[in-house]
């Protein structure tokens, strides 16, 4: 028995809800979002080693009980055993993806969605660029409408500066901050540029005061961190962006605008995926590293989700699903 929604079963974090969520939206079914945790001992077992008839939910993790759904959207490795066993359950009245290398044989999934940087092939893997997101075109012109009176002074060209920070991979120290800040304050005193600035928790205090120093009277918008968070206005009315590298999920949706993105690369991720990615958003022509300066170039919007909505309301509406 199975019910026409979709589940989108992730560990919440951030990133990885994010561009489950954002599929799942984009393929149009009524969507049910589920937190999973696992229980001891399988969230001590990699998925291979779970084995048949265990969903392994926490006390924590939301109910997952018939009816099923008709489309499962899984992301992250601890959703990969309740996936799995749910698919088993409900036989073919399930169509199951999942988002990122699921570490057992992808057969065992509909459709499995990875990074280029995963390196994982098969008949039932499509290999995207970059990371799948919640940003829509209709998103980008709301936001932009709600705050373009409020930037209307800043002189054009406008450059979206997007700053993340230290993560396990990247530093994000004083020195690099300096760096930067004394880059920003060039575009902006020397070649003509406004800058429409947000930073995160990530940055730093001390690195963002630094920031704001060196930015004070230039035609600068700093968000302060107080108000509706005009991110996806910046996204939509910059000319151009600049965004650290410690974010796939950033880049990726800076690269959705199909304006120049200009990517500056923090110490650390060598010979990473990470690493990886950046390589491949570069050879796409998606992204130039950050030079000190904003370069034009030929580039479309790195929109992968549509296509992938595409064939999963293809595959649904094989099996009868209304769609």
């Amino acid at each position: 028995m199975s019910s026409n929604s979709c589940w989108v079963l992730t560990d919440g974090k951030a990133g990885t809800r994010s561009g489950a969520l954002g599929l799942a939206e984009a393929v149009g079914l009524p969507v049910i979002d589920k937190h999973v945790s696992s229980a001891l001992p399988w969230r001590w077992l990699p998925p291979y080693l779970w084995p048949r008839g265990v969903l392994g939910v926490g006390a924590s993790a939301d109910p997952l009980d018939p009816p099923w759904p008709r489309l499962i959207i899984s992301a992250g490795e601890r959703a990969v055993g309740p996936a799995l066993e749910i698919k088993r359950r409900a036989s073919k009245a399930v169509y199951s993806v999942h988002l990122q290398h699921p570490r057992v044989d992808p057969a065992r999934f509909d459709l499995v969605v990875v990074s280029s940087h995963d390196g994982l092939h098969g008949p039932n893997v499509r290999v995207i660029t970059g990371a799948l997101h919640r940003v829509t075109a209709d998103l980008l012109a709301e936001a932009a409408t709600r705050f373009a009176r409020s930037l209307e002074h800043l002189p054009r060209p406008r450059v979206a500066v997007l700053i993340g920070g230290a993560n396990r991979v990247y530093r994000f120290d004083e020195r690099t901050a300096l760096r930067l800040a004394d880059d920003l304050a060039a575009l902006a005193r020397d070649r003509g540029c406004s800058l429409m600035v947000t930073a995160s928790r990530r940055t730093g205090a001390a690195n963002e005061a630094l920031l704001r120093e060196k930015l004070d009277g230039l035609p600068v918008e700093f968000w302060d961190g107080t108000g509706e968070n005009p991110y996806f206005a910046y996204l939509a009315l910059a000319d151009a962006l600049i965004v650290t590298g410690d974010s796939v999920n950033m880049v990726s949706e800076a690269c959705f605008t199909g304006k120049p993105v200009h990517v500056v690369h923090l110490s650390g991720g060598e010979g990473t995926k990470f690493e990886r990615f950046h390589r491949a958003l570069e050879e796409s022509g998606a992204t130039r590293p950050f030079a000190g300066r904003i370069e034009a170039w030929p580039s479309a919007p790195l929109d992968e989700r549509t296509a992938l909505a595409d064939e999963i309301r293809h595959e649904l509406r094989r099996a009868g699903a209304d769609v």
